[in-house]
């Protein structure tokens, strides 16, 4: 989906739970989107929106971002820094995608595939839970990192 369909359909959602897309929440939503494989913090996304519109306050952003999470459009993740990190969630995803998480690196990358359909079917069988989301991230060493231990 291009930016302007992103930003299209994001208008419109908010419309619909009674929200405007202002120029601090567009300005917001265009880093996500142009950063969208870095997993950034509040205080990340702060700075390049403030490259975009200096009348921008930190708080500002965290309310824009907390509306983005509440209407399911961003997705609010945590590692093992204990950051919070915030992620575009992905036209249709049923579910919050997974991570591949580099204990050597700290570098971040991504799974859409949906690896638990079953995990769930079976926690709702035997469990008699419904769920409504999951997220997996994996803790291991990234193939840059293992060639790196490789060539020392």
């Amino acid at each position: 989906m291009s930016t302007v369909e992103t930003l299209k359909k994001t208008k419109k959602q908010l419309h619909e739970s009674g929200f405007k897309l202002t120029p601090q929440r567009e300005a917001t939503l265009l880093v996500l989107l142009e950063n969208e494989k870095d997993h950034l913090s509040a205080e990340e996304i702060f700075f390049f929106v403030k490259q975009k519109n200096s009348d921008i306050g930190l708080a500002t952003v965290y309310r824009t971002l907390d509306i983005l999470v509440d209407l399911k459009i961003v997705d609010k993740i945590s590692f093992d820094d204990g950051v919070a990190r915030y992620d575009l969630r992905k036209e249709g995803a049923k579910h919050f995608h997974h991570h591949l998480l580099c204990l050597e690196c700290g570098n971040i990358e991504e799974i859409n595939e949906d690896l638990l359909g079953n995990v769930e079917e079976i926690v709702e069988k035997n469990f008699h839970f419904v769920v409504k989301d999951h997220r997996l991230t994996f803790h291991g060493i990234c193939q840059n990192c293992q060639n790196k231990a490789k060539e020392s």
